[in-house]
């Protein structure tokens, strides 16, 4: 709880407030924001990072779901008149709305009760966006940053990735919270690629099978995508069936769902037929 701002921190909205001096000065050298860069912050809360962004970037928008924060917000930057804040839900908001001549730069502690949704929710959007730096679960983090191989990798890794070059910065310690989550946390930095080194035919499709694959993470290739793939599709691709899926590697998920794809076209053009 804050005394001087007299909210108190909600469970619901998985609210943990940044009070830090140290944290919060590195988390604004990783981010260096420009006075002519267009940033958001989702989660503003109590304005630790919105203060120290401001006094930059007067220009600065926030998207905050606590509607007893909203007063706090504009009571305590009431001095800069072009500050926005944009009371919604960020799960469900269009940030591409929000991004005119300049491409996004977002920035957030996010709550960790949401960072998952959260993260696919932007990244459907990463062409709006320059770049994100945001606090989450170090174990989030780690899972967002992990290649094949690894026992973090997985849908999240595979996914982030496809949109994003991922940069781990730097991990922050629970005192640096009031109150004090039960776990650490890290800052990343996710930068969309400007040309996706291994772009899918069909976008849908290939979550369908990142996602099939990592319901069924411990099972071999051959029986986790079984509902998919044959065995010899597997083979013809020269994947090992009998790998699991945290081996393969994003390039060897994109081939799946486009031969995928392929074989659905050339379905299309035989079908319809039957004389």
């Amino acid at each position: 709880m804050s005394k001087k701002a007299g909210h108190q921190a909600r469970k619901r909205f998985g609210q943990n407030f940044l009070h830090d001096p140290g944290v919060i000065e590195r988390i604004i050298r990783a981010i260096h924001p420009k006075p002519d860069d267009a940033i958001v912050e989702i989660g503003p809360g109590l304005g630790a990072i919105t203060e120290e962004i401001l006094t930059v970037n007067p220009r600065l928008q926030v998207v905050e779901l606590d509607r007893d924060l909203i007063p706090v917000l504009r009571t305590k930057f009431f001095n800069y008149p072009e500050f926005r804040i944009h009371e919604a839900d960020a799960l469900t908001f269009d940030f591409s709305q929000i991004a005119d001549t300049k491409p996004l730069r977002i920035i957030g502690n996010l709550p960790y009760n949401i960072s998952t949704p959260l993260i696919f929710h932007l990244l459907s959007q990463a062409g709006a966006v320059q770049d994100m730096h945001f606090m989450l679960q170090k174990e989030v983090v780690q899972r967002m940053a992990a290649v094949s191989g690894d026992n973090n990798y997985g849908r999240l890794g595979i996914m982030t990735q496809y949109f994003c070059k991922v940069q781990p910065l730097f991990e922050v310690a629970p005192g640096a919270f009031r109150p004090a989550p039960k776990v650490d946390s890290a800052i990343v930095r996710l930068v969309p690629h400007k040309q996706l080194p291994h772009p899918a035919k069909d976008f849908t499709t290939l979550q369908t099978v990142v996602r099939t694959a990592f319901n069924a993470r411990r099972k071999t290739l051959r029986k986790a995508l079984g509902s998919l793939v044959t065995v010899e599709q597997l083979q013809a691709l020269g994947i090992n069936d009998g790998l699991r899926p945290e081996n393969l590697s994003l390039a060897d998920y994109v081939s799946i769902a486009d031969m995928l794809v392929a074989e659905k076209d050339i379905e299309k053009g035989s079908g319809g037929n039957n004389d």
